[in-house]
């Protein structure tokens, strides 16, 4: 994920990438991150819920705009099949 993304930023693209294991993304040092406490395959959340996976893809863009400190890592605090999404 890290050596990926910091290629593309070279070339003045800004990348988030989305994970699930923090400890991994914190050695690797992506640019910007966006860590899911959520089961391997799932890092869209869960299959045809698309509240929930649009709510995931707003924060990872939105981490796009916002995020100004290289190897950034949001954790919206998401819990898998509990948290509502409107």
């Amino acid at each position: 994920m890290g050596l990926i993304q910091r290629v593309i930023e070279q070339r003045k693209i800004p990348t988030i990438g989305i994970t699930l294991q923090k400890e991994v993304t914190m050695k690797v040092k992506p640019p910007r991150a966006l860590f899911l406490r959520y089961p391997f395959g799932h890092p869209l959340g869960e299959a045809f819920h698309v509240r929930q996976q649009r709510t995931i893809l707003i924060d990872a863009l939105t981490g796009l705009e916002t995020i100004r400190e290289p190897g950034t890592i949001l954790t919206p605090g998401y819990v898998w099949r509990r948290h509502a999404f409107d």
